[in-house]
Order: structure tokens, then C-alpha cells, then sequence
């Protein structure tokens, strides 16, 4: 940590002895471990300690972003005055600049980094993919192969040192076993996955069920076929709910609403969802994948409610694009861009099983393939695979059908959230139900 924060603080200071009027370094040195498995034996190994400096340097309104690897001192003086003398041949913007104020680091304990991930041994690791992929071949006979049983974590140190009199570093960790079946149906096969991800091993899911949720969900797709074409109710298991926030995640960022690329773009403070519908950024939830003291910025993060019953409270913003819109930055600057720290649904009190029990008929979608969302209209249409709904239960697999509709109808539409929801990503979604789309089949 003193390294790193060491590093940072050399490199704004000679930025700004260079000719910069502002500039803002951040220094990550993490070590890496990734494992893969392919039947009994390990095929893939990585280990490895990167260190990198990324740099701002503004010269009034014009800016240059640059990273590097060197981190000699000869090397980052080279890179400096490469970087202020970038920022000479770039036109002046009135919103560019760094946050206005420099704010201590919090020193919460936000439980992003486990000390079980460095006690852990390599061996153990290997032994942890292994046993991953044998589990899910033992499964059912019909499992095949798999596109491979991965096991990895990560250890990092991050500073942050900026001219406006910012100093701030932490340290964070996470963890992650997945694996991805192949079950062969037929003259068909039926591909399928699962994974967990936390901060440490402890919060990990077990080998055991990550293997079987994953060999289940392969085979239980076998002897799958093609829906009726129909409008009806459908259901977004949690992973999948996942995916479609990640394109409502996108039409919150300020940067798109600013440019005119969002269909929330002049509804804020309108209603655009169901009652059921609050969405929540949460930077400083313990122990989140996206659970940070402070942003790419050094703005500390916080609890944002972006909708709350369905009303549009806010949108999501770095500094840049808060300027642009006049709003202050709600702690979601990320890599040069605006990114989720804990970006979620808040879940309702139902399971997913009886989710589907008061659905009489419908469909559970598993699985979405492919990428149409029009983001300023947020016209919204997928390939999936899922279950049909009859009577309120699972009546058989279904595949090659589309489901489609509109993002904007979509969340206005939301009549029932499961209570499922788990935080393994950045971006998470307890399963929930949109009253209709359209699914197109046979």
C-alpha cells in the first residue's frame, strides 16, 4: 500500500512541476490466479503480479488520459511529460476538470478484501477446478463435456492521488468458481453454465453446487423444442433479470442521457416503472463486487435510490456529466467512464418456484442469446431458451424463440419480484415477472 500510494503521489507531483495545471494518478499493483480444468487434468494455469499507473493531466480545459506499466522513476517521467504534452494538442472543454474539493478516503471496514484468499493454496485451487469439472461429468451420463471448470481469484492494492489534495487506498479481493456443461441431446447439444464470484472463499458457493446447478440446468434443457408464438406473462430467472438491468443500467448513465441516448432521457422525476420497481446503487454495500471507499475519481461512494416505486429519482454520474447536466456526481466514475458499483433490484418476498406457481401460463427464460436493445427507444428483442409455464409449473424445455418487447414497458410491467437475489456481480436482479410480451415460435 505505501508503495502504490508512494508511486501515485510522485507521478501528480511531477505532472504538475511538467506544466499541468491539475492531474489525478492512480496506481494498481494486483496478483492474479486463474486455474481451468478440462477432464482430469488442469489445461490452463495463469499467475501473475501486474502493476500499472494510469494518469489525467489537465492544462485548463483540455485533458489527456495515459497508462503505463513502467513504473521506474525514469520511465514515469517519461511517460509524464508525454502525457502534459498530449494534453497541448487537445481542445479545451468547460466541464473537464477534477473534482471540485478533495475528500478524505473513508476508513470503513466495507469487507472487500478477505484474508482467505492469499492463505489459500495454489494446490487447493487446482484441486478445486478438478473436483468442479469431475462432479459435473459424474452427473447424468448425458453430460458430454464442458467448455472447461474455472477456478481464479484476485488480490489488489489500489491508490489515488490527485492535485486537489486527494489521498486515498485500499485494498480488495474476489474469488470465483464457474463451470459450463455440455449435454448431449440427441443430434443436439445443449450447453448450459454456472458460477459464484465473491470477495473470499468463504462467501463462495460450494464446488458442489455450483456443479450441480450447472449439469442441471444443461440437461434439464434436453428434449427442448419451440414455443407457441403468443403474448403472455414471462419470467426472467435472476441471472438473465441480470442481463436486462445491464441495459437499464445504460440509459441511466448520465453520459448517454447527455448525449441524447437514453429513453429516460427528460422523464427524470416521471413514473416509468411498476410500484414494484426500486433500483439501488450501492458503492459501500459490505462485502459487494462493485463495493468501493471511492470511485475512479476519489468521489466517495454511496447508497444511490435511481428508482424508487417505479419513479425516476436520479440519474447515475462521474464528474464530467454531472457538469454537463448540473448535477454533483453520485460516485460512478469508472475507468474513464461512468460503471455500477452494486447496481440492483431490490427483491420482493416471493421464491422463484412460487413465481411460477402463480403463473398459469407463461414462460421462465434460463437463457438469452444475442444483442438487439435500441437504447433511445429501448425497443428490446432476444433469442432464449427457458421453460414453458402450464398450470403453474414447468412443462417442458423450450428453445430457438424470441422473446421482445420494450424496456420502458417492460419495467412498468414488472408484477411479481422473487426474493432471490444474490450479489455476485456488479449488476444483479432477483428473478422477476413482466405481465406480457410477446414470445415468437412455431
Amino acid at each position: 500500500m505505501p508503495e502504490s500510494l508512494e508511486l501515485a503521489a510522485f507521478a501528480v507531483d511531477e505532472a504538475l512541476a511538467a506544466g499541468a495545471s491539475q492531474a489525478e494518478a492512480t496506481c494498481t499493483i494486483a496478483e492474479r490466479f486463474s486455474a481451468e480444468a478440462r477432464g482430469p487434468r488442469i489445461e490452463k494455469l495463469e499467475q501473475s503480479t501486474g502493476r500499472a499507473l494510469s494518469l489525467r493531466v489537465f492544462i485548463g480545459g483540455a485533458k489527456a488520459s495515459l497508462g503505463t506499466s513502467d513504473l521506474t522513476r525514469e520511465g514515469l517521467r517519461a511517460f509524464i511529460r508525454q502525457a502534459v504534452d498530449a494534453a497541448r494538442f487537445v481542445g479545451a472543454d468547460p466541464h473537464a476538470g477534477l473534482p471540485e474539493g478533495a475528500e478524505p478516503a473513508a476508513a470503513d471496514d466495507l469487507g472487500i478484501y478477505a484474508d482467505d484468499v492469499a492463505r489459500r493454496a495454489a494446490e487447493d485451487k487446482l484441486e478445486d477446478a478438478l473436483r468442479l469439472e469431475a462432479l459435473v461429468r459424474d452427473y447424468d451420463p448425458r453430460i458430454v463435456n464442458t467448455s472447461g471448470a474455472h477456478v481464479g481469484d484476485t488480490r489488489a492494492r489500489i491508490a489515488l492521488v490527485n492535485s486537489n489534495g486527494f489521498r486515498g487506498s485500499y485494498a480488495a479481493s474476489s474469488v470465483q468458481r464457474s463451470v459450463a456443461p455440455i449435454a448431449q441431446d440427441g443430434a443436439n447439444k445443449r450447453v448450459a453454465g454456472y458460477g459464484s464470484a465473491a470477495r473470499g472463499y468463504a462467501a463462495l458457493e460450494s464446488t458442489e453446487r455450483v456443479a450441480s446447478n450447472a449439469a442441471a440446468r444443461a440437461v434439464g434443457l434436453c428434449g427442448a423444442r419451440k414455443p407457441a408464438t403468443m403474448r403472455c406473462p414471462v419470467i426472467f430467472e435472476r441471472d438473465v433479470a441480470a442481463q436486462v438491468l445491464g441495459d437499464v443500467f445504460g440509459a441511466l448513465n448520465a453520459a448517454n442521457v447527455a448525449a441524447g441516448n437514453s429513453f429516460f432521457a427528460g422523464k427524470l422525476g416521471e413514473v416509468v416503472g411498476s410500484p414494484l420497481a426500486t433500483l439501488v446503487d450501492d458503492g459501500r454495500l459490505r462485502g459487494g463486487l462493485g463495493t468501493s471507499p471511492f470511485d475512479a475519481e476519489g468521489v466517495p461512494t454511496r447508497r444511490t435510490v435511481v428508482l424508487e416505486g417505479g419513479r425516476l429519482r436520479t440519474f447515475l454520474y462521474d464528474t464530467y456529466n454531472g457538469r454537463r447536466l448540473g448535477a454533483a456526481s453520485t460516485g460512478n466514475a469508472s475507468g474513464g467512464g461512468i460503471g455500477p458499483n452494486n447496481f440492483y433490484l431490490e427483491p420482493g418476498p416471493d421464491s422463484l418456484e412460487e413465481l411460477i406457481a402463480a403463473t398459469g401460463r407463461g414462460v421462465l427464460i434460463m437463457d438469452t442469446i444475442g444483442f438487439s436493445t435500441e437504447s433511445v427507444t429501448g425497443t428490446y428483442s432476444r433469442g432464449a431458451r427457458g421453460y414453458a409455464i402450464e398450470n403453474g409449473e414447468r412443462a417442458y424445455p423450450i428453445d430457438e424463440f424470441t422473446i421482445a418487447g420494450n424496456l420502458l414497458e417492460m419495467l412498468a410491467g414488472i408484477d411479481a419480484v422473487a426474493n432471490d437475489l444474490t450479489f455476485d456481480s456488479t449488476i444483479v436482479s432477483p428473478s422477476f415477472r413482466v405481465a406480457e410480451m410477446t414470445v415468437s415460435g412455431t
